[in-house]
């Protein structure tokens, strides 16, 4: 039986369901319709959190990069602490489903309902058929539970189990980023532009780097960057430069502008293996605090520890913003941006 969805849109109180509720949603993986209930998202139930954007659309980071569709989800401003997946310090934002939260000024008829919907999703498992232990053990790929350097099973690994195919010319996907609050009309405006543009840029080469000389030359008039997708011209295969800042977290940086930070680029654009994103390129510029030093991130393909052999930073507030990402534009997902500290510069 299908569930109405809550419709959640941007700005709204939201309440997290008790542990009991929630159990009764999951099956025997602690998952439900394959969205894994993490162990550390226990510590909010009970708590109220305004919604930060309506999960309709996600990215497929595990296949190959692609926008997907998500039912009845939600984030909050609720990010993992990686404790459940060997410290991992990725900070993604948390997929909350609807039948885990209610609208924090539903009344008890908004209980009753609840209730209801998360008996009716949990099924068989409704009756005690998921624990907390059962939550835990499902943070480990079958067959891993006792293996020192397990493959982990996380929201972000299982997102293509969780979701379905989205084609980037669904365009009711755009309707539902408006009126649920989650982007404004003008940046889905100045979105189709971009995507225009860069459309026919990518066609030929030769046309690229026109389009790129026109966009760089009159980008003032819209108090633009330099073209977003500009690549670096060191030879691959080659060590591009570093630098070791020793930034800790609270520090005051500034991040370097794009033309300084093209000079750090292979032709990949990459520095250390570490690829710089177009997403990354509003920041340019800006002043921002460190907010944690990384080392180690799941790979959301495989679910192991992936650890790096030169540190990055995250900085509070620097997010992807799908603006310039193919097949997934305004993907509300908000992954940190990972940045190397020879592309920032200290705020003394």
């Amino acid at each position: 039986m299908m569930n109405k969805s809550l419709n959640l849109k941007v700005g709204e109180w939201v309440e997290i369901r008790s542990k009991e509720e929630i159990l009764a949603t999951l099956d025997r993986n602690g998952q439900l319709e394959g969205m894994p209930f993490m162990p550390q998202m226990f510590q909010y139930c009970g708590k109220r959190f305004r919604v930060y954007k309506r999960a309709h659309k996600t990215c497929d980071t595990v296949y190959p990069i692609r926008g997907r569709r998500l039912s009845n989800g939600v984030h909050l401003e609720t990010r993992c602490d990686g404790l459940a997946y060997g410290g991992c310090q990725a900070t993604c934002l948390i997929f909350w489903k609807e039948a885990w939260v209610k609208r924090a000024d539903g009344g008890e008829a908004e209980r009753s309902v609840g209730k209801g919907r998360a008996a009716q999703q949990g099924g068989a498992d409704a009756r005690g058929g998921c624990s907390e232990q059962d939550v835990w053990a499902g943070t480990r790929q079958p067959g891993q539970q006792n293996e020192p350097d397990p493959a982990y099973r996380c929201q972000a690994t299982q997102l293509p189990h969780a979701t379905t195919t989205l084609n980037w010319w669904n365009f009711g996907q755009y309707f539902e980023d408006y009126v649920s609050g989650n982007v404004g009309i003008w940046t889905i405006l100045k979105g189709a532009v971009y995507s225009s543009y860069y459309g026919v840029c990518a066609r030929r080469v030769r046309l690229r780097r026109i389009m790129e000389w026109f966009y760089n030359t009159f980008r003032p008039l819209w108090r633009g960057t330099l073209f977003p997708r500009s690549s670096g011209t060191l030879p691959a295969g080659i060590p591009t430069p570093s630098c070791d800042l020793s930034l800790q977290p609270g520090e005051l940086v500034r991040v370097k502008s794009h033309r300084e930070i093209l000079r750090t680029l292979n032709t990949e654009n990459k520095n250390r293996g570490l690829f710089f994103d177009a997403e990354m390129v509003p920041y340019c510029g800006g002043t921002y605090r460190v907010l944690k030093r990384v080392d180690r991130i799941l790979d959301e393909k495989t679910g192991k520890m992936v650890r790096f052999k030169n540190q990055a930073v995250i900085l509070e507030g620097v997010i992807c913003q799908s603006r310039y990402s193919d097949c997934r534009m305004f993907c509300p997902r908000a992954i940190y941006s990972y940045w190397r500290e020879i592309w920032l510069e200290r705020v003394r």
